[in-house]
């Protein structure tokens, strides 16, 4: 499913008010995972950013409690910003506008609860720039310190190094649905990738300086690059070290603000 509410200890779904209360005051950072509900092409579901989020985000607060770093974690928000793959079916998505008043509302909430470190963990490229926005209101109106982790940014040069470059930088780049999104679903849900249908992904189009208005202008099956280049093993070491990555920047960060 999307949200698991298999809940762990650190989830916010699985607290009392009274389990929240003490929970959010001794946690070094609480974590919103954020994704979508998008087109991945013909052989992943549309949930693949929200169970990427969903996944990563688990990772991220068990290893941060073998650093004795605490941390609460929010349900995902599953739905995000994501109208240029409105041209395929199933994908659901919110405006610009609401995605950011959302975010800013969640964490409003928080601050009224005294939560001081807010990680915006987000798996979905459509999602970042309404994200940054809501960011910049969290720490100027609510004095929320916002830490905006685009999970992928620090995963890049690794991923570079084995799938090669980029959809941005190169036609046939590992980006979305292709040789990365795609070892991510088989690491963590196998089940839910149809190996019948990875192919290498059809582009029609590569723009230097004009932005696409719907991902169906640059590619025909909605993915790019090439799936069957998918390599869930080598994505679960990655994974790892990324993870130890992202918790260095969080440790890091909090003492430069301190």
């Amino acid at each position: 499913m999307p949200v698991s509410l298999d809940y762990e200890g650190y989830d916010l779904g699985s607290m009392t008010w009274e389990d929240a209360e003490s929970a959010l005051a001794d946690a070094a950072f609480v974590v919103l995972p954020c994704g979508s509900i998008e087109q991945h092409s013909t052989h992943l579901p549309v949930s693949v950013d929200t169970l990427r989020a969903e996944n990563l985000s688990r990772e991220l607060v068990e290893a941060a409690a073998d650093r004795d770093l605490s941390m609460v974690r929010l349900p995902t928000l599953p739905y995000g910003y994501s109208e240029h793959h409105m041209g395929f079916a199933g994908t659901v998505t919110l405006s610009a506008d609401t995605y950011q008043q959302v975010v800013e509302d969640i964490g409003a909430s928080l601050a009224e609860h005294d939560v001081s470190r807010l990680v915006l963990l987000n798996c979905h490229g459509g999602n970042r720039s309404p994200l940054d926005l809501a960011a910049d209101r969290l720490q100027r109106d609510h004095g929320v310190e916002t830490y905006f982790v685009h999970w992928t940014d620090f995963a890049r040069d690794r991923l570079e190094e084995h799938f090669g470059p980029g959809w941005q930088d190169d036609d046939a780049g590992w980006g979305h649905a292709g040789d990365h999104e795609t070892s991510v679903i088989e690491l963590f849900h196998p089940e839910l990738v149809r190996e019948e249908e990875k192919e290498p992904q059809t582009r029609r189009a590569s723009y230097e300086a004009r932005k696409f208005a719907y991902f169906d202008d640059i590619t025909e099956e909605g993915g790019l690059g090439d799936p069957t280049n998918a390599d869930p093993e080598f994505v679960e070491q990655v994974v790892a070290e990324t993870t130890e990555k992202i918790l260095d920047a969080l440790e890091t960060d909090r003492e430069e603000a301190a």
